[in-house]
């Protein structure tokens, strides 16, 4: 009935190419062999099983029923009750506890009482197709459960993928076994993707649809930035230098804050990277955008201060039970303190989780931003 060397040949190429496990293939078989035999030959509400030997080719057939007791089922010749939830009788598909303790001394509710059928090797036409339709679904079920778990182990890591069509904004990619998209709000402004290009992004979440397995993309995730300098500097994967915060306006500037567990290492050296080679290829990644690089302190004053460059402040004042950081700057420090639209005290906000006022040295409000703003207000 089968060519064995032609089945040794597809398992293999399955779980080469595909990632599917032999044993799930052979579970497919089986079913699609249970399948067939029921359709030519089985009875209503008969539970068919089927064992495949790989090596001879030999297929046995079982017919399964399931113990029951008699209160669980209405029996052929019992008139249901209202509203009755037991499960009429079948006794191709159920055996009462008493017969099959006769058969099993230890059998109990729920058992499985197994019998021998015997073998036939010819289907019918419409039994053989539907055999094949079971493996064709079998296998997609099995790949699918391969293709999760391959994916799932990448997700909140940098993935590559190739663009494979544009709609109303999102682009969608060709990620090798399974379909990512790229929404517009993830996607870095600014940038344009053309149509077999090769692109990295963030792995968000790995989704299970009806239709495959569907992976959430983002280059615009601070998270994605993290990944990316994780690639370029040595001293993070060994765990010496920590990025302990990010805040990012995607494509226009982000904030690093970031720290060392050895003092002999400078944090914002190991991220620059000699020559600024470093950073410069990971904001080479992201099309330009600016990396201001500053060093994580325990000391919230001291943080907000840095947080705040390239701009000087003069002093910080931290209420730690409003978490407000007030700024006084110079005149001539102000434009740099709030930033073009307000950008660096909003990223600055961000970063430290501080509500953050800035003052001018005679005590007037300039500007402030809250970690959650989406833009600073200025005060002439």
């Amino acid at each position: 009935m089968f060519d064995l060397k032609v089945i040794h040949s597809v398992l293999s190429q399955l779980e080469e190419e595909r990632g599917i496990p032999r044993t799930k293939v052979l579970e497919a078989i089986e079913a699609a062999l249970a399948t067939a035999y029921k359709k030519e030959y089985g009875k209503r509400g008969q539970i068919v099983r089927a064992t495949f030997d790989i090596n001879t080719g030999k297929t046995d057939f079982f017919q399964v029923k399931v113990v029951v007791e008699p209160n669980q089922v209405i029996m052929e010749d019992e008139e249901p009750r209202e509203d009755d939830e037991r499960i009429r009788f079948n006794p191709e598909h159920h055996m009462l506890l008493s017969d099959a303790k006769m058969i099993k001394k230890d059998a109990k509710v729920d058992d499985e009482i197994i019998f021998p059928l015997e073998s036939k090797a010819d289907f019918g036409r419409i039994a053989a197709q539907t055999a094949k339709q079971v493996i064709i679904q079998k296998i997609r079920e099995a790949e699918k459960v391969s293709v999760f778990a391959e994916f799932g182990q990448k997700e909140g890591d940098i993935v590559t993928g190739m663009v494979q069509r544009i709609e109303r904004g999102n682009i969608f990619f060709d990620m090798g076994r399974a379909s990512g998209i790229l929404p517009y709000e993830e996607q870095i402004p600014g940038e344009r993707y053309r149509q077999g290009e090769k692109v990295r992004m963030y792995l968000t979440k790995v989704e299970e649809t009806p239709r495959g397995v569907f992976l959430r993309l983002s280059r615009a995730h601070p998270k994605f930035l993290e990944k990316l300098f994780e690639i370029e500097v040595p001293e993070i994967v060994s765990k010496v230098v920590e990025i302990r915060a990010i805040a990012r306006e995607a494509g226009s500037r982000s904030k690093v804050a970031v720290y060392s567990n050895d003092p002999h290492i400078d944090p914002v050296g190991s991220m620059v990277g000699q020559r600024g080679v470093r950073v410069s290829t990971v904001m080479s990644e992201l099309g330009g955008e600016k990396i201001d690089i500053i060093e994580w302190s325990p000391d919230a004053g001291k943080f907000v201060e840095d947080a705040l460059s390239p701009a000087k402040v003069q002093k910080v004042a931290i209420d730690a039970d409003t978490n407000t950081a007030t700024v006084d700057v110079a005149e001539d420090q102000q434009s740099l303190a709030i930033g073009k639209g307000g950008q660096n005290v909003r990223l600055a906000a961000k970063l430290t989780g501080y509500r953050i006022d800035i003052k001018s040295v005679k005590g007037e409000a300039i500007a402030s931003a809250d970690a959650d703003d989406e833009e600073a207000l200025e005060t002439e």
